[in-house]
């Protein structure tokens, strides 16, 4: 396949998506996975795929995409076999790596997560009615072994084990990153009620999911609480409102000062990762030493959302990230390049 061909079926299978997202075929599909993960409500499966179509799979979005780099990037002399272990805490999470490979005219190896396995497998087969000779980029694969790169995205814990297997070879591991938000507190109420899609949207189990607020000191909640209420359906979901029970019942027990909307637990703390259904904030004198402390910590940070600083994350943006959008900050494109010199 071309490499116009490849840009081409990438957007065919996003106007599927968008003339499909409400037909029997797709709430089908959307049952399916909600029965493998409890996580994966409907209203969250439309979004990613919606999100998904609207940014990855866009002709225009990919054609930029391509535009940025050198031709030869997306044209190896040799096509190279790479592994990619997918995530499974949200929707179509492992989806960008999977583009991005096969744009640059590899061969994806591609390992779902058992969490996600009924989504991404499915865009697979479509992909592959669409255009069959992708089955040539693309191989749903159980085991990785004896590849020539790989892409592999998990935990603190399973990256030590990819880079037991892994990393004798060209690879991208990535960790458990968090995001967070700095605020002035003179933010309007649409910008917090947007802050409130980046914490609760896939119910924070994303890496892009805003875990940790930096206030100015003083700062009221009040007006943050009110403008987040409209979440207050996300009790409705079992496994997210177990959390939230539990999460309180610690800090009661342990007396641990906290705010407390409902559904969504505020503690002040230093730390970084807060547990689903809380999120941690801190106050600050110096808005300037924050963003100096984040520099400082920026392997553990996925995301800065702020109004703050020029590259800082628009709220309500952080779960749309684009093409360009590279995981921990690592050019995949630039990577892949760099399997065509490799012996």
């Amino acid at each position: 396949m071309k490499l116009e061909e490849r840009i081409v079926l990438f957007s065919e299978l996003g106007n599927f998506i968008l003339n499909h997202i409400a037909s029997e075929e797709m709430e089908g599909l959307f049952a399916a996975a909600k029965s493998r993960n409890p996580w994966f409500t409907t209203d969250n499966i439309r979004l990613a795929f919606t999100q998904v179509a609207a940014t990855f799979l866009n002709q225009e979005k990919l054609n930029a995409l391509v535009a940025g780099y050198p031709q030869s990037f997306f044209d190896p002399m040799v096509s190279r076999k790479v592994g990619i272990v997918a995530a499974g805490n949200i929707p179509l999470v492992g989806l960008q790596d999977l583009i991005h490979v096969v744009l640059a005219g590899h061969t994806a190896y591609y390992k779902p997560s058992a969490q996600d396995e009924v989504l991404t497998l499915f865009l697979i087969r479509k992909m592959q009615e669409i255009n069959p000779a992708v089955s040539e980029y693309l191989v749903p694969a159980d085991k990785l072994t004896g590849l020539e790169a790989y892409i592999a995205t998990g935990s603190g814990n399973t990256s030590r084990y990819f880079e037991y297997y892994f990393g004798k070879r060209p690879h991208i591991i990535r960790k458990n990153r968090v995001s967070v938000a700095v605020l002035h507190g003179g933010e309007t109420r649409t910008r917090l009620s947007d802050l409130g899609n980046d914490i609760f949207e896939y119910f924070g189990l994303g890496c892009r999911n805003v875990s940790k607020l930096y206030v100015p000191e003083g700062y009221d909640f009040k007006g943050f609480f009110e403008a987040v209420e409209y979440w207050n359906g996300i009790t409705l979901h079992s496994k997210y409102v177990n959390n939230y029970d539990y999460n309180k019942s610690i800090l009661l027990v342990n007396g641990d000062r906290h705010l407390d909307n409902g559904f969504l637990l505020l503690k002040e703390s230093a730390a970084l990762h807060s547990p689903i259904s809380t999120v941690f904030y801190e106050e600050y004198a110096s808005a300037d030493r924050v963003f100096n402390d984040l520099q400082a910590q920026k392997e553990n940070i996925q995301c800065i959302v702020t109004e703050m600083q020029e590259d800082g994350i628009p709220f309500g943006r952080s779960q749309s990230p684009e093409l360009w959008d590279y995981a921990d900050g690592v050019d995949t494109i630039a990577f892949l390049a760099g399997l065509n010199s490799e012996g």
